[in-house]
């Protein structure tokens, strides 16, 4: 029986599964692949670099977006392009700019309407 090979994966995406923002991450972690397992490991017990990361930032645009509870399209419109720091997230929760409010109010109106279409879908499928 031959031994299998290890999945390996590119930094970006492994940064991606990790919700962390690349260039922030060791340079250890960006020069090469990373395995399977690897990433499995860091997910189940995150060395300190990636605790760190999580915490404070920089965040890239997801994780922005879903801590300020808008879309990514909501950030580009307000030209936020770049990874934010939690301390800049916090700033941004506690000034609450017109755009965030109206992104956000945007993000509920959406949600709402999805939930109603499905909602109504499910409806339709009992009746039947």
């Amino acid at each position: 029986m031959s031994e299998k090979t290890p999945q390996n994966m590119k930094p970006a995406t492994a940064a991606k599964k990790l919700g962390i923002y690349l260039p922030a991450a060791p340079a250890e972690f960006q020069e090469g692949p990373v395995t399977r397992a690897g990433l499995d490991e860091m997910l189940a017990n995150p060395p300190a670099w990636l605790e760190e990361l999580r915490a404070n930032g920089p965040h890239p645009r997801p994780v922005v977006a879903h801590k300020l509870n808008v879309s990514i399209a909501g950030l580009a419109r307000a030209e936020i392009t770049e990874a934010l720091s939690t301390e800049q997230i916090e700033a941004l929760l506690a000034d609450r700019p017109v755009w965030l409010q109206e992104e956000r109010a945007s993000l509920a109106a959406v949600r709402a309407e999805e939930k109603r279409v499905r909602d109504a879908a499910a409806a339709k499928g009992d009746r039947s």
